[in-house]
């Protein structure tokens, strides 16, 4: 599924890749209980078609949702206290607050109308099932769309459970061709052979095929996809054999189970050697993968390198794996119930273990790689690669918080990824695993010290002034007793950031000073030198020390064009825009924020955006246009929201902010200001960018 660059009104529904046969009564039973239940958990066996369902009904009904359908899916988080984080980050919210997960979660739910899907539950049941409560409780517009093999047995729930599909009948009377079951048989043949066709020769075979499956979707697209190298007749004769082989084989498991473990099975031993190979060691994988990570986690013995490619392929031909294209180039994903049976192989070949580590490696490699690149040409590059990733971080990361002696490289894995928590909007995140992993590694060391002024930088993000200091304090004083100069610059860094967010310019102006002074000339560009002389740049402005504040930042817009890096300009653009408001020049402020606003539209920054439409809403009020100002404090709140505290709290950006609200108030009346500022808030991110940049120029009321 492709990374949404901000959020959207109409949600993030995946795309249906095949077509959606039969289930009529099944769709319109779960449209009517929809409408009666806010909270419809859709059950069944593996491979009925839970998620199909699901999204299959979502697309029908997303127009009576004003604020869209909203998909997450859960099939591959592993830790239960990370489905809050799964879940802001299917909605694009970029939270980044020290406040409670449920209360920011709910915050932003409770005044907008969605249906939310939460796909996959039954490993996470109980996190699942208070999380909807609590939603539920609070956002009294939401609806919600579960699917488990197993009901959440949550207090507003309402379950309904998929069958298989409806199977022919050996009554001869009956019409085989009008069959749920034979119809999804007949729609698979065609894909994999055009001119197949259903009729009298072969329509025995099919219907007593489909009944042998007993009606399970998965099963039955598994065997249609051998029609490639076998008749119906052949395939019903094999899989006949098969199910003879197995009949006793689990005394405990249900008919229906068997059948689809039988008809996976039977696939399984169909794949080449390789093949069944590459499927075991792929199930490591969360998510969608590259064929670069599979070449490297995969190869090994009986499986050379050069060959990944060409097997892949043969898997994706055998439907066991689902290949897709994306701006970055084709990825692949294991269907979750075969990923399931492909990982109790790879348990069975006692490769378990190594090919965890593996995976593990290759995205620690990749996380020092896009750390090492962040700042240069290809940083929009680094930023949708490892957002596409993040499924297959949050593996790695898990491995390393629960692998005895792992400890220490999840340090290093979790901050080679500061730009990911703090740049790609999963702070809070990132927060919770670096705590975790810092109480697994309590002695003193280079990797500790990096992971604490990471955590520093991500607490001044969540406004946490307090634990920023803590987090930096203590990295300075490990950083001594290591001999880390680096971290101890940095330490020094990230309490100057959060001097200057808690308004302590003397302080801040000494400690980033500090910073920059050592870090000039140096490979440190971010987080060191360019953010520091960023917020030295905001403290100057703040003092009235206007020419120092613009020269600061002209150098900062120079290192940044030379190294091609974007992010960083974007504030310095920001900063600059401040500066040029303060010595009134605006039509050059409005330049400046609007330059920041079109670099900004590369990332999920919600940040910078609302921080750059309050610059706006003050120069609107500046040139004459306090219905526009009002408009734009509505838009710029609203979307706070999805970051996480107003301004940090911090008296550097409240000052001003509330300054603005009182003129905008005097100008135009407490009512005209609240119709004007609801009207703005019901802006979505990528909406108010649009509008920030394409209707600002003539300068014309919202309501003209």
């Amino acid at each position: 599924m492709a990374t949404p660059s901000g959020w959207r009104r109409e949600g993030n529904l995946p795309t249906e890749l095949t077509s959606f046969v039969g289930r009529t009564r099944l769709l319109a039973s779960l449209r009517q209980r929809l409408q009666e239940s806010r909270l419809v958990t859709v059950t069944g066996i593996g491979g009925v078609g839970k998620s199909r369902t699901a999204v299959r009904i979502a697309h029908q009904v997303r127009g009576k949702y004003k604020d869209g359908v909203w998909y997450a899916d859960l099939a591959r988080l592993q830790d239960p206290g990370m489905v809050h984080h799964a879940i802001t980050s299917a909605l694009g919210i970029a939270d980044q607050s020290s406040r409670d997960e449920a209360d920011t979660l709910a915050e932003w739910l409770a005044d907008r109308e969605l249906l939310l899907i939460l796909d996959t539950c039954e490993h996470l049941v109980e996190a699942c099932a208070r999380l909807t409560d609590q939603l539920l409780d609070r956002a009294p517009n939401l609806r919600i769309i579960a699917t488990s093999r197993r009901s959440l047995n949550a207090r507003h729930e309402y379950t309904l459970a998929v069958p298989p599909l409806t199977v022919p009948s050996e009554d001869p009377a009956d019409n085989p061709y009008n069959n749920e079951a034979v119809e999804l048989f007949s729609e698979r043949a065609s894909v994999v052979m055009p001119d197949f066709v259903l009729d009298e020769d072969n329509i025995v075979a099919v219907a007593e095929l489909c009944r042998r499956l007993d009606g399970i979707p998965l099963a039955i697209e598994l065997a249609a996809v051998r029609l490639r190298t076998l008749s119906v007749e052949q395939i019903l004769a094999l899989l006949a054999d098969r199910f003879s082989l197995l009949a006793g084989a689990s005394r405990t498991a249900l008919p229906r189970h068997q059948t689809l473990r039988a008809a996976i099975g039977w696939s399984h031993e169909l794949c080449e050697p390789a093949e069944r190979l590459l499927w075991a060691r792929l199930s490591v994988f969360s998510g969608d993968f590259e064929l670069e990570a599979a070449r490297s986690v995969c190869a090994g013995d009986n499986l050379a390198p050069a060959t990944i490619a060409d097997v892949l392929s043969g898997l994706v031909d055998k439907s066991v794996l689902l290949s897709f294209p994306t701006a970055a180039g084709q990825r692949y994903r294991l269907i979750d119930t075969l990923r399931q049976y492909g990982g109790e192989w790879l348990d069975k070949l006692g490769e378990t273990a190594q090919l965890r580590r593996r995976h593990r490696d290759y995205y620690l490699q990749l996380a020092e790689r896009s750390e090492n690149s962040w700042s240069g040409p290809r940083q929009v590059h680094w930023y949708t690669r490892m957002r596409q990733e993040h499924d297959n971080i949050r593996i790695a990361v898990d491995y390393c918080l629960t692998t005895p002696g792992e400890a220490r490289v999840g340090l290093e894995l979790l901050s080679s990824l500061w730009f990911l928590w703090v740049a790609c909007g999963f702070a809070r995140e990132g927060g919770v695993y670096l705590e975790r992993a810092l109480k697994n590694c309590p002695t003193p060391s280079k990797e500790r010290c990096k992971a604490l002024w990471v955590l520093a930088y991500l607490r001044s993000a969540q406004g946490d002034m307090a634990g920023a200091l803590a987090a930096a304090e203590q990295c300075s004083t490990d950083a001594v007793q290591v001999g880390d100069s680096v971290a101890v610059l940095l330490a020094t860094k990230m309490q100057g950031t959060a001097a200057m967010l808690q308004g302590d310019a003397q302080k801040a102006t000494a400690l980033l000073g500090v910073a920059i002074e050592f870090h000039r000339g140096g490979r440190e560009l971010n987080p060191g030198l360019l953010p520091a002389i960023v917020e030295l740049s905001m403290v100057l402005l703040s003092q009235g020390d206007f020419l120092e504040a613009e020269t600061l930042l002209a150098d900062c817009l120079k290192v940044c064009q030379e190294r091609g890096e974007l992010w960083l300009r974007s504030y310095a653009w920001y900063v600059t825009s401040l500066v040029r408001r303060a010595t009134d020049r605006r039509d050059d402020a409005l330049s400046a924020c609007k330059e920041a606003l079109r670099i900004k539209r590369h990332f999920h920054d919600v940040l910078g955006v609302v921080l750059c439409v309050d610059q706006l809403a003050g120069l609107s009020l500046d040139l004459g246009w306090p219905e526009r100002t009002a408009f734009l404090l509505g838009a710029a709140q609203a979307n706070w929201k999805t970051f996480g505290l107003p301004l940090f709290g911090s008296p550097f950006f409240t000052t001003e902010h509330e300054q603005c609200v009182k003129e905008c108030k005097k100008a135009i009346g407490d009512a005209a200001y609240n119709d004007a500022y609801a009207e703005g808030a019901r802006l979505s991110l990528s909406d108010l960018i649009e509008y920030a940049l394409d209707d600002f120029d003539d300068f014309r009321a919202p309501s003209d």
